[in-house]
């Protein structure tokens, strides 16, 4: 009778070597098809895992055409893209997870011309002369907002910390309590302003701020009086915050500026659809505000991207900053920023034509039809699931918008051979991958985030699954 251990080691003895597996019918096929150190990548994977699954006590030994599937799927793996365009079903427009906004068809299509050649990024074609980057968005941007000059670096935490950099550094900003906010990713406001070299001023309370706090801690070494917008979160109740042009007359008796941080930065007046608290970039440029920046892959539903705008004085003082060239963004991102911002150029036609504001405002109906054909199309494919479409409330995301919910439409799927967490879990590891909701027993299928083109594949990903579970 064999020892436990002389098993092992016989079972172990039977695995064939990279040597031999290169040199099988397999091993050639492979070689010719993926390059050679990603294919002994995945061999050794795979050798190495099964020889830790014999010695922690598997003693059952591997087919060898098990052996060679396994090696074809971890190639498959390990030559992919791990960045996958993926069908967004949770209902929510601006997911951080799932990559924030979509972009236009026209900011695409700008991205592909530019980015498959040279461009005239950094060149002036009327002189033959150097030209600056940020020209091809600051005449646009000048002419949306009323800004005297514009600045794109690459995230609105970038533009905060270029601005305080300039603006304040060594010295005093003055700041609310109740507007020391948390963004995404565990970043604080605080935390950005010590990077910048800027120091914190804290005035007021958690639920109320006055005028005269802010007064009242001006001082000689302040520089700055900094706002920021409430675009992630909501203080009710017993409250009270300075109005903007209130602290804009403010700064000009005291001869200090006054910055914005706008947060999700909407070019387009959403108080026609309900939406009462939150101000266009426009609006607060009109109060006199020196500095505004906002993100660009927001309710702007452009590229990642922190946008600064207001007076030239200060935004020339941040492109000579050599923190600025740092943060600056690259022609494929200003590519997408002035195809975007063209389309405001006619406000009311940028809310058909930015993805995210079609989302955002599209009328129930048009969800509830598209919501109703995704329900129909799956259950002509599947007959194992109690398939029906559910009036629903989905949100903004992304930080915007925290107190407005919007109505929309899903398709609830209660599977019958498989749980619903396990769906969820598999449509999620599919191709395309498809990100859902869960509500007790059910999957949230929103029709608010489908895109029509997608439907076909969100029906054939989802009827794959249950399918294979009959």
């Amino acid at each position: 009778m064999k020892r436990p251990a002389d098993k092992k080691q016989q079972i172990l003895s039977g695995i064939p070597s990279v040597d031999e597996i290169l040199k099988s019918h397999e091993g050639a096929q492979w070689l010719s098809a993926f390059p050679k150190k990603v294919v002994l990548q995945a061999i050794r994977t795979v050798l190495g895992a099964e020889r830790g699954k014999i010695l922690g006590g598997e003693t059952t030994e591997i087919p060898v055409n098990a052996l060679y599937a396994g090696i074809f799927a971890e190639l498959k793996k390990l030559s992919s893209y791990s960045l996958l365009p993926l069908i967004n079903a949770t209902g929510i427009v601006l997911h951080t997870n799932l990559g924030r906004a979509v972009l236009s068809k026209e900011a695409l299509e700008n991205v592909v011309k530019v980015g498959r050649g040279y461009s005239n990024l950094e060149y002036d074609l009327e002189t033959g002369k150097r030209g600056k980057r940020h020209s091809h968005t600051k005449r646009l941007l000048r002419k949306i907002t009323g800004a005297e000059d514009a600045l794109i670096v690459n995230n609105n935490a970038a533009a905060v910390l270029l601005c305080l950099n300039t603006m304040a550094k060594d010295r005093e900003v003055i700041v609310s309590r109740s507007e020391l906010v948390e963004i995404g990713g565990s970043f604080r406001v605080p935390d950005v302003m010590a990077a910048s070299n800027a120091v914190l001023r804290e005035v007021g309370t958690t639920n109320k701020t006055h005028l005269h706090d802010y007064a009242d801690a001006i001082n000689e070494n302040t520089a700055l009086v900094l706002k920021v917008h409430q675009s992630n979160y909501r203080i009710i109740g017993f409250t009270s915050e300075v109005g903007t042009g209130e602290l804009v007359m403010l700064g000009k008796k005291k001869s200090i500026p006054v910055m914005y941080d706008l947060g999700s930065g909407c070019l387009a007046d959403l108080r026609p659809y309900g939406i009462q608290t939150e101000p266009t970039v426009q609006e607060i440029i009109k109060t006199g505000v020196d500095v505004v920046c906002f993100s660009g892959d927001k309710l702007l539903g452009g590229p990642q991207g922190g946008i600064i705008v207001g007076k030239k004085k200060y935004i020339e003082k941040m492109q000579k900053n050599p923190i600025a060239r740092a943060l600056r963004v690259d022609k494929l991102t200003i590519a997408a920023f002035e195809a975007t911002l063209m389309a405001y150029m006619d406000i009311e036609a940028a809310k058909n034509t930015v993805p995210v504001l079609k989302m955002l405002f599209q009328s129930p109906d048009d969800i509830k039809r598209r919501a109703l054909k995704i329900a129909a199309a799956l259950r002509k494919a599947v007959k194992v699931a109690d398939i029906r479409v559910v009036q629903d409330r989905s949100k903004a995301g992304g930080g915007s918008l925290p107190a407005a919910e919007f109505q929309t439409f899903a398709v609830q799927i209660r599977p019958g051979a498989v749980s619903v967490n396990e769906l969820e879990c598999r449509l999620r590891q599919g191709l395309p991958p498809v990100i859902a909701r869960i509500r007790g027993d059910a999957l949230l299928l929103d029709a608010r985030t489908v895109m029509e083109q997608e439907i076909k594949d969100l029906v054939r990903a989802v009827s794959a699954v249950i399918s294979s579970e009959k």
